[in-house]
């Protein structure tokens, strides 16, 4: 069974993605922007505490997640990409068409 997991991402007006292997415990940022690049790659090769929200919106545990570490914590992760880096994770955009078509 795969355990893998694709987000789109932009960078000004480029477009990419990132590939996380969970069995690996690694990603892949594809993109061809050098400096959305590296920012990405630093940034998930790095620990940080995040203010995780658990039972109202006002209950908030800074708690350190390691990117890599599972499936959840690379996507916790990746909700503060923009705060660190100004890459965007497109949420919304599919992204088996961006690695098809990886510009506008």
């Amino acid at each position: 069974m795969e355990n893998k997991f694709s987000v789109a991402i932009s960078f000004g007006h480029d477009l990419g993605w990132i590939d996380y292997d969970a069995d690996t415990k690694s990603a892949t940022v594809n993109i061809n922007n050098a400096e959305a690049k590296e920012l990405t790659e630093k940034y998930l090769s790095e620990k940080h505490s995040i203010n995780v929200p658990h039972e109202t919106l006002m209950d908030f545990t800074p708690e350190e997640i390691d990117p890599l570490a599972d499936t959840a914590s690379f996507k916790l992760a990746i909700t503060r990409l923009w705060n660190e880096t100004k890459v965007h994770v497109d949420w919304s955009r599919p992204v088996d068409y961006v690695k098809k078509h990886p510009s506008y």
